[in-house]
């Protein structure tokens, strides 16, 4: 059996999500089409690091990940995204003080 190279030996799914529906995150880094945005070229920038948006959606890739569907708020895009690309703005519930 051949050896599939992984992000990480760390499984997310063990816990729970880090971040909530509604909670503002920032991107912390440039995510380009991999093809899988329709209507935008590969390759083509879908969203620039230090983006705002909000997420949206929760799902799971390759049982081993949380990947965070997250619409940015500048374009309108909504974009699939693993943790370790975003970062926390406001988590849904924390209250401004």
């Amino acid at each position: 059996m051949t050896n599939i190279s992984r992000d990480s030996d760390h499984v997310e799914l063990d816990g729970p999500p880090f971040f909530d529906y509604g909670d503002k995150v920032r991107a912390r880094r440039t995510i380009r089409n991999d093809g899988t945005f329709p209507g935008k070229d590969i390759g083509e920038i879908l969203v620039t690091k230090g983006e705002v948006g909000y997420v949206v959606n929760i799902g799971t890739f390759l049982q081993q990940f949380y990947i965070y569907g997250v619409e940015f708020e500048s374009t309108g895009h909504r974009v699939g995204m693993k943790r370790k690309e975003l970062e926390p703005i406001e988590l849904a519930g924390e209250e401004d003080e």
